[in-house]
């Protein structure tokens, strides 16, 4: 694939979003950390350089060699981007005397310049930095400003080296995605070509070859990621693919039934297995998150190599790992680290079972990811699915787990996520679900004194999970959702709402 880009991370907390909407110019993009620059660049047309928690003035400075890049192929610095290439080409950064950080407008834009066009002054952007350019390096021309930031923008001259110092990744910079696209389609010549059912065509070849006649097994969710990874493996190797859906008995309410249901009509190969006693006997009393997680990673891999025991000379194991699980990023303090999550529905497994993995989606994005169902011809109604953790409603009872835990979260949650159906909400948050909490409260029913539990409902919107926003669901919904828990499910007396935003707030509570 010789029309990539590549994104060099500086450990900005945006750099996924740079990917994102490069890739939304149906523009393939890889992220690599700044330290660890690929050997062969042949296979990339241009190169972005992050922003970055670090200051170019510093001691710790990211230092990266350029000299395979810069000059050779179309080179743009974001934010710390611009700033090291002004910094380290006789420039001047020194720390900002004002707060640039939020909203701004462009004050001036050069005249006849590609990288800014269709975009003029007052167009909005994004900052975000404590350091400023105080000036340009020689040989560089100025091409924006806006009223507290001089050097907004700037160009090396004779190449197609370009410098902003505001963020055209993030959704507040108006025309971020046109001036993207001015660099990437204008200026570096790409083709727009990375589409899903590019994708879906070139994967199935892939995984023909990779894998031939071998049998690969499965952990299905009943989530968006693996329902997709199991729909490609089908399409390229039938019958070989087998699938595994355990019931950790911490599901939805009939979930593990429905969910069996709906794969059964998409033609796959599905073996549903009932552990739920398992799971609920180990995690009996538990009460540390951690130890919640790592108990139910336990057994999974336990019932898992179980059932994978039965599927005759097995060769691999797929899993549907997605790009943001896998990039490897770099840290605040300027030393590398890599992210790499093993998917929650294998919980890393262990060398005994000596299978070779293959990750379908490894390389797409969570939208992406629905995009390519949508090309598969999957449901709408699976593709939309609200995202639901591995660990399932063991991390949404805060304190310990009990049976009876379990089944008045699950008829709480079931009350909610219908609700939100019937009054055709569901479709606008991007996930829901109830808390069932560690407190009991003082209530009256029936001129009766009650002591009976809390729960909390939260509902966020975001479009990948790195921030969110509550929604604010109508009162009258909220309204009819709290009478309707607090009569139909006993031991509840109390329904809060939570509006706390990620950041600072995550999204579960434990």
């Amino acid at each position: 694939m010789q029309n990539k880009v590549l994104i060099l991370d500086f450990g900005s907390q945006y750099t996924q979003l740079i990917g994102r909407r490069v890739r939304e110019l149906n523009i393939f993009s890889e992220i690599k950390p700044y330290n660890k620059v690929p050997e062969t660049l042949s296979d990339y047309k241009a190169v972005i350089l992050s922003g970055s928690p670090l200051s170019v003035r510093g001691d710790d400075a990211a230092h990266p060699d350029l000299s395979n890049i810069r000059g050779k192929m179309p080179l743009l610095g974001i934010c710390y981007g611009a700033q090291y290439l002004a910094h380290f080409n006789g420039g001047n950064v020194a720390k900002s005397n004002t707060r640039e950080y939020g909203r701004a407008n462009l004050s001036y834009v050069k005249d006849g310049s590609v990288f800014f066009e269709g975009i003029g002054k007052g167009s909005q952007v994004w900052m975000s930095h404590a350091d400023t350019i105080k000036e340009l390096p020689e040989n560089t021309t100025l091409l924006a400003s806006t009223d507290d930031v001089e050097y907004a923008s700037y160009k090396f001259e004779n190449e197609a080296t370009y410098g902003i110092q505001f963020h055209p990744e993030v959704y507040h910079s108006t025309d971020g995605k046109q001036l993207l696209e001015n660099f990437l389609v204008n200026i570096a010549g790409m083709e727009q070509t990375w589409t899903p059912d590019a994708f879906v065509e070139k994967t199935v070849a892939e995984l023909k070859e990779k894998i031939g006649d071998e049998k690969v097994i499965l952990g299905l969710s009943g989530g968006v990621d693996s329902s997709v990874a199991a729909v490609l493996l089908h399409r390229a190797i039938g019958k070989n693919l087998h699938c595994i859906f355990v019931n950790n008995g911490l599901l939805r309410k009939n979930e593990f039934a429905s969910v069996l249901q709906q794969y059964e009509g998409m033609g796959l190969n599905v073996k549903g297995v009932d552990a739920s006693a398992r799971f609920l006997d180990d995690l009996e009393g538990e009460s540390d998150p951690e130890t919640k997680r790592k108990t139910i990673g336990r057994v999974f891999v336990e019932v898992f190599d179980d059932e994978s025991q039965l599927v005759d000379n097995a060769q691999w194991l797929a899993q549907g790992t997605i790009y943001p699980d896998v990039i490897e990023s770099v840290s605040a303090t300027g030393g590398p680290s890599a992210t790499i999550k093993s998917h929650h529905n294998v919980g890393g497994l262990p060398d005994y079972m000596k299978l070779k993995v293959v990750e379908p989606l490894k390389m797409l994005f969570k939208d992406e990811v629905r995009r390519v169902g949508a090309s598969l011809g999957i449901d709408k109604a699976l593709l939309g699915r609200h995202p639901f953790p591995g660990p399932g409603l063991a991390i949404r009872i805060l304190g310990d787990i009990t049976r009876e835990k379990v089944a008045i979260l699950q008829e709480v949650d079931h009350i909610f996520i219908q609700g939100l159906r019937d009054w055709e909400l569901y479709d606008d948050v991007w996930q829901a679900g109830a808390m069932l909490l560690p407190v009991n409260s003082v209530g009256v029913m029936g001129d009766e004194r009650t002591y009976e539990k809390c729960v909390a409902l939260r509902a966020v919107e975001s479009t990948d999970g790195m921030t969110a926003d509550w929604v604010n669901l109508p009162y009258e919904f909220l309204q009819k959702t709290s009478n309707d828990i607090i009569n139909k499910v006993p031991g509840v007396n109390r329904v809060v709402y939570d509006i706390s935003s990620k950041p600072p707030a995550t999204i579960e509570w434990e």
